[in-house]
């Protein structure tokens, strides 16, 4: 099974990453896409660079940095991954990796906004699982006086 894996650099996504590895020990046959969206360079960025290939170079740099971590873990672990770092909005660009790279699962991350505050502004996860033509589990973190994170699926 192919799961994709966005991470963002936050600590719930690195969490997605070992809940993945929990299945994978517990005998799921698994490879992983480890994914990182960088934002489109805004106006006032353009502006300043003069260059939008060195944009494109820091945007690219930043990505398989924060992708570093995940690697890791999957290192560790004996899982192989692939990677991609890609640009643009994150939602519909995590969408577009899901289906270029023929993924079974997304296992990521939430932020644990509150529901109003989440019907208001939208988030990346809720929008990928509900656009999504395959399974997507999030994860959330649950308090530090607790040791295991919780899974809503």
């Amino acid at each position: 099974m192919k799961i994709l894996l966005p991470i963002d650099g936050s600590d719930v996504s690195l969490e997605a990453v070992r809940v993945m590895i929990r299945l994978s020990k517990d005998g799921l046959a698994t490879s992983a896409v480890l994914a990182n969206v960088q934002e489109a360079a805004t106006l006032y960025e353009l502006v300043v660079a003069h260059d939008p290939a060195v944009i494109e170079q820091v945007s690219a740099a930043a990505g398989a940095h924060t992708l570093q971590p995940g690697e890791a873990l999957l290192n560790e672990a004996g899982i192989a991954y692939e990677t991609e770092v890609a640009s643009g909005d994150p939602a519909h660009t995590i969408i577009d990796i899901l289906e270029r790279y023929g993924c079974d699962m997304v296992i990521m991350g939430a932020r644990g906004m509150s529901t109003l505050r989440g019907a208001l502004l939208g988030s990346v996860s809720n929008e990928v699982l509900h656009t999504a033509k395959v399974p997507v589990m999030i994860v959330k973190l649950v308090d530090a006086s607790s040791e295991d994170s919780a899974i809503d699926g």
